[in-house]
């Protein structure tokens, strides 16, 4: 295409300062006729390139020219930057360039401002390279087989449509379109297993508005946690789900998937958690308590 054409030379310029029309022809598999055209385009964007003829001759740039001075801010030039490194950072190997690129075209130094690390607290450091198999499905559009393990430790293979990761509350996941459910749902990237990318293509665009139906219920908890306990509180839960008791103590309202998961959650305050609704919850605690006591008999 002719945009990525123009941006190529634009950037070989930078680089280079000064080059024939005919190595660049070369380049670009392409007449000097059309390089000549590309460069009359340049010119009529108001980027400062010119052509010499004659020995040592050539196309070129002013000196110091760089692209921020007539089409993007200072902040568009930062918010381009920073996106491409966020992408980067989440395990694109190809950004890294483009990156390199576009900071030169600006004259910016990289700003290493974020770091993404999908090993958990420790391990060896060893990353699971699944976020970026489900990442490129979802760019190539490319349906995705793996084991699904769901909210109750069902063990189940599916096949599915990758339209989009999506990060809510501490956790990655991928919206998609489920070929065993024949329906959209939402999949827990932590719990997809056995990962691949199949040969073969859709063309599914994901719906506006989609809320995927999920494999379990919420349930409303009001908590009462130890002033000790602080530190987790402010970690864990929003600070409009908090309010604090006449001893100090927090009082937490808050939602959570109804799962073990979530009864494993409340016990690990200890003694510093009191349930105090839904009763029922209560019960289900008490009881876990209880057998886990007998293990100690």
């Amino acid at each position: 295409m002719q945009i990525n054409r123009l941006f190529e030379i634009v950037y070989i310029l930078l680089e280079r300062k000064n080059i024939t029309a005919k190595e660049l022809a070369e380049r670009f598999e392409v007449s000097t006729r059309t390089i000549y055209r590309d460069i009359e385009v340049l010119s009529a964007a108001k980027i400062p390139v010119y052509a010499n003829k004659g020995k040592g001759g050539g196309i070129g740039l002013l000196d110091d020219y760089v692209l921020d001075k007539s089409l993007l801010s200072e902040d568009e030039q930062n918010r381009i930057l920073f996106a491409i490194q966020s992408i980067e950072k989440i395990g694109n190997k190809d950004e890294n360039s483009i990156l390199e690129k576009m900071s030169s075209i600006f004259n910016k130094r990289k700003t290493n401002w974020i770091e993404v690390d999908f090993s958990d607290w420790g391990t060896d450091g060893r990353v699971d390279n699944s976020f970026e198999i489900i990442k490129e499905a979802v760019l190539t559009k490319k349906v995705l087989e793996f084991i699904y393990y769901n909210a109750y430790g069902k063990e189940q293979k599916r096949r599915a449509e990758g339209l989009q990761i999506y990060f809510k509350d501490k956790a990655w996941y991928l919206k998609a379109y489920c070929r065993d459910k024949n329906d959209y749902r939402l999949f827990k990237i932590s719990r997809m297993k056995d990962i691949r990318i199949l040969d073969e293509s859709f063309d599914r665009e994901l719906p506006e508005l989609l809320e995927p139906k999920r494999d379990f219920k919420i349930i409303k908890l009001e908590l009462e946690i130890s002033k000790e306990l602080a530190y987790r509180v402010y970690d864990e839960f929003r600070k409009e789900d908090i309010s604090l008791n006449d001893n100090g103590d927090f009082i937490v309202k808050t939602e959570f998937p109804e799962n073990d998961w979530v009864y494993g959650y409340i016990l690990s305050f200890g003694e510093g958690v009191k349930v105090i609704s839904p009763i029922y919850v209560k019960d289900v605690i008490k009881n876990k308590l209880e057998k886990s006591l007998e293990n100690y008999f």
